[in-house]
């Protein structure tokens, strides 16, 4: 019983201690490790229109993973025999569903969704994190690579 209590506090520690880092940023500024070097097209254009928007939580599984085990093993500590079973296995389900929710809870932001006339006479919008301020008229410039795009000044 002492291993398994230590075995639950131990893995809810690593959780919490992961938790930070779990939602990265989605402003102009904020790139991912692999981003680092890539090159980028980079185009530039007037702000046409700014209008606040929310940026759903991301699902990448680990929330659901790291509940399932979390609410696995401390469900395994409850009975003896079949009952340890069942309550470990419900116990896993209720702490999927549990670590989901929180995992997108923990990723939901607000943003902002810019549209840019580019100078080629196009029009572009881009939804991203609010961590620069966007006037219309301001001139930017817009980074694409990777699939993502940013806007910046």
């Amino acid at each position: 019983m002492q291993i398994r209590t230590w075995a639950v506090a131990l893995a809810a520690a690593a959780v919490m201690g992961a938790g930070g880092c779990a939602a990265p940023g989605r402003g102009s500024a904020d790139y991912r490790g692999y981003q680092a070097g890539m090159e980028q097209s980079v185009r530039f254009g007037v702000v046409e229109g700014v209008r606040p928007v929310r940026i759903e939580g991301a699902q990448s599984g680990v929330g659901t993973a790291t509940g399932a085990v979390l609410g696995g093993l401390a469900g395994n500590t409850v009975g003896k025999g079949y009952g340890s079973t069942a309550a470990a296995v419900a116990g896993a389900v209720l702490g999927g569903i549990i670590g989901s929710t929180i995992e997108q809870d923990a990723t939901r932001g607000e943003g902002i969704e810019i549209t840019v006339l580019l100078d080629g006479g196009t029009y572009i919008a881009v939804a991203q994190g609010a961590d620069e301020l966007f006037r219309i008229g301001d001139r930017v410039r817009v980074l694409s690579g990777q699939g993502i795009t940013r806007v910046s000044h």
